[in-house]
């Protein structure tokens, strides 16, 4: 409008300007990038597509599934970006998994290093540490951010999660990249979304979710304590699962297989998988039962567990002794890995009593083929690395499908020659986990498929915003 209060017909500017505002109000990320510079002959198709888009879009996440090449992905992304601005790149991983990421990064002749106390060679292009030493580095000195195996950014009031968006923050280039982005809560996708610079964790919550309260508490959980009431549980709004979707694939890729990009699959066909529960009967009932009942409820649960603890590693014991083959034993509580490193001569127990030097050492000794049975609870390895040539794993079942996910995964993923051996020891009492369990596996399956779906129709539709039609404005206004 103008100063004389005339509205202003016709003006081009004005018109561009409303069509930007209009676009804006959308919430779909921008595209903050620039064109790759360089991309590596032995990227495989979708691999090279996955990066160019990365990098046009400058802040984005990739959920792909294990196996499928993220190290590599996420190198050469780090690569172009040192390229284009002259600056380095910091790449963030799990325990042992830099030492993995430098050695891939030499395979492709991409100069990477690894810093375990924020010091950076004069020439140092990528850099590469653990997540627990990210307080060594100033962010004044990188261009960009990497985090491999971004999962552990969905704990919304965690400490390392607030550390990791604080540094991101001023960056202006970042990635994510992890196998399962929200296995089971798709609300944690706006931790993401927060990390990378778009929606906010509660801008989200109000756009697209509502709780039966019909209020924004300030925890994810409950408003307050870490309990979450049943009436506080956040869901999706009717109307906004299709526009939620699409707005997350305005920052993210999300594929299981490369056909989801609609590439060839025949060089990414995982072995068979078995897998196996064992329900062991425990030597004493719980006291003031006549028979053996599922435990209800987080107490009785754990009760059950301690109770169990010498049936039930005697019989993963008794599964992976004598067997000659290299075996991935996850476990729970420290009483447990004593007894499984006691009980399995020919084991090596990783546990939190060590430092991060001996972890390093066990992982890199079993990876070697020097220990064939690695002992170890899925909060210290569970994440990143990769084992392929192990194909007998055992596992006690938790409440976390992320944790069994990513146990199994280490072993079963793309490049694994051999048909995998998934064994589940529990209890009489622990039968109600096992169908907690697949209750996730469900939903996680649901939102790849969402994810995916969504991710598809935005590449194969185009979305029109141009007006190009004048419109009338009538002569009374």
């Amino acid at each position: 409008m103008s100063t004389n209060g005339a509205i202003r017909r016709g003006s081009v500017s004005g018109e561009s300007d409303y069509s930007a505002f209009i676009h804006l109000k959308t919430q779909l990320g921008s595209d903050d990038g620039f064109d790759p510079i360089v991309m590596p002959a032995e990227l495989f198709d979708f691999q090279e597509a996955l990066v160019t888009w990365a990098l046009r879009k400058g802040r984005a996440a990739l959920y792909e599934d294990c196996g499928l090449g993220k190290s590599i992905q996420q190198l050469v992304w780090a690569d172009n970006v040192v390229r284009h601005t002259n600056r380095p790149v910091l790449i963030l991983t799990p325990l042992a998994v830099s030492h993995q990421t430098v050695a891939e990064g030499h395979k492709f002749n991409i100069d990477v290093v690894r810093s375990p106390d924020g010091k950076l060679p004069s020439s140092a292009c990528i850099v590469v540490t653990n997540y627990e030493r990210l307080h060594y580095f100033n962010p004044n000195d990188f261009s960009g951010l990497v985090c491999d195996e971004s999962s552990i950014l969905k704990s919304f009031s965690g400490a390392t999660r607030k550390a990791i968006t604080e540094f991101m923050r001023k960056l202006p280039y970042r990635l994510l990249c992890t196998a399962t982005a929200a296995p089971n809560d798709y609300i944690e996708l706006g931790s993401s979304s927060e990390a990378l610079g778009y929606l906010g964790h509660l801008d989200m919550l109000n756009q697209f979710f509502k709780n039966d309260e019909n209020t924004i508490a300030p925890h994810r959980r409950g408003v307050a304590g870490n309990k979450q009431s049943e009436g506080n549980k956040w869901r999706l709004k009717g109307h906004a699962e299709e526009p939620f979707w699409r707005w997350v694939c305005s920052w993210a890729r999300a594929i299981r297989r490369p056909s989801d990009l609609g590439f060839d699959d025949s060089r990414f066909i995982l072995p068979p998988l078995t897998e196996t529960e064992y329900v062991v009967k425990a030597a004493t009932r719980a006291p003031g039962l006549l028979f053996d009942m599922p435990a209800i409820g987080l107490y009785e649960q754990r009760e059950e567990r301690k109770r169990t603890i010498n049936e039930r590693c005697e019989k993963v014991a008794s599964l992976v002794s004598g067997t000659g083959r290299p075996a991935l034993v996850w476990c729970h509580l420290n009483a447990e890995g004593d007894l499984l490193e006691k009980l399995i001569p020919d084991s090596v127990q990783v546990s939190g009593r060590d430092s991060d030097d001996e972890k390093e050492e066990a992982f890199l000794s079993f990876v070697g083929g020097s220990t064939r049975v690695l002992v170890i609870k899925p909060k210290i390895g569970a994440l990143g690395l990769n084992l392929q040539h192990c194909s007998h794993v055992t596992f006690f079942p938790s409440h976390s499908y992320e944790q069994y996910y990513q146990g199994v995964r280490r072993c079963w993923r793309f490049g694994q020659s051999s048909p995998v051996q998934v064994d589940l020891v529990s209890s009489e009492g622990e039968r109600g986990v096992m169908a907690n369990l697949q209750r996730k596996a469900m939903q996680a399956d649901r939102m790849f498929t969402n994810l995916v779906a969504e991710m598809n129709r935005g590449l194969s539709v185009r979305v029109a915003r141009d007006f190009t039609g004048n419109a009338e404005v009538p002569q009374w206004m």
